[in-house]
């Protein structure tokens, strides 16, 4: 999957209705959120895709919709990342997800997504942050689960995030110190102070299946069956 700036600016007619791609693994959920947004004007929904390379694949250009709104649990890489090369496109992102976690939802803001959504939101708010987020709006995070605080975003370093990707993904201290340059004792050193950050968060990270499992929630390793790009 490629996805590169355009080289010209988009000249659009003030009247003219944002095109909105939804990307979600579950099409029933597309179909319902497709209806939604079809009462508001400023909008058009293009289609509803199972992944963000399906979506190039229909709509056949790097800048395949004005706006896509994201469930992270379909992205078909990191999240951050994808995100970041969705906006460095000029793709505005809506991430509509029903992950709960606080750092995955931050990081998704961090990484240029103009809103995060909790799919716990009434279907009214959703259509209200897609039009607002058309017009160039960020309306930043709305409504994590039911209480709708915002939470700090997690204190893992880029290179412990970096470090915790390969860790996590099966490699061996050695391998990741060949990959990143460092020596193994600063791997573990890493390693020790990701799991330290895990335990003061109330979350447990003892194991290496643990730490997996901390990186897929937090978008740092793609889901399960999700090959990374």
């Amino acid at each position: 999957m490629s996805l590169t700036p355009s080289t010209r600016a988009r000249v659009e007619a003030p009247s003219r209705r944002a095109t909105v791609a939804i990307i979600d693994d579950h099409p029933v959920v597309a179909l319902g959120v497709a209806q939604c947004l079809a009462a508001a004007d400023s909008v058009e929904v293009v289609g509803g895709f199972p992944s963000i390379a399906a979506m190039l694949r229909a709509r056949g250009t790097e800048h395949p919709a004005d706006l896509v709104l994201l469930e992270l649990q379909a992205a078909d890489s990191a999240s951050d990342r994808l995100i970041s090369r969705l906006t460095a496109a000029g793709v505005k992102v809506v991430v509509f997800t029903q992950v709960a976690s606080p750092y995955a939802l931050e990081l998704a803001l961090t990484a240029g997504a103009v809103a995060v959504v909790h799919k716990s939101v009434p279907p009214e708010r959703l259509a209200e942050v897609v039009a607002a987020a058309a017009r160039g709006g960020r309306p930043g995070l709305v409504q994590v689960g039911s209480d709708g605080r915002r939470h700090p975003l997690s204190i893992l370093s880029p290179r412990e995030r970096e470090t915790l990707a390969l860790y996590a993904s099966g490699e061996k201290s050695e391998r990741v110190a060949q990959r990143l340059g460092i020596s193994r004792e600063t791997v573990n050193d890493y390693i020790s102070r990701i799991r330290a950050k895990y335990r003061m968060a109330g979350r447990i990270a003892d194991t290496k299946v643990d730490l997996y499992k901390r990186a897929v929630e937090d978008g740092i390793l793609p889901p399960p069956g999700v090959l990374p790009t």
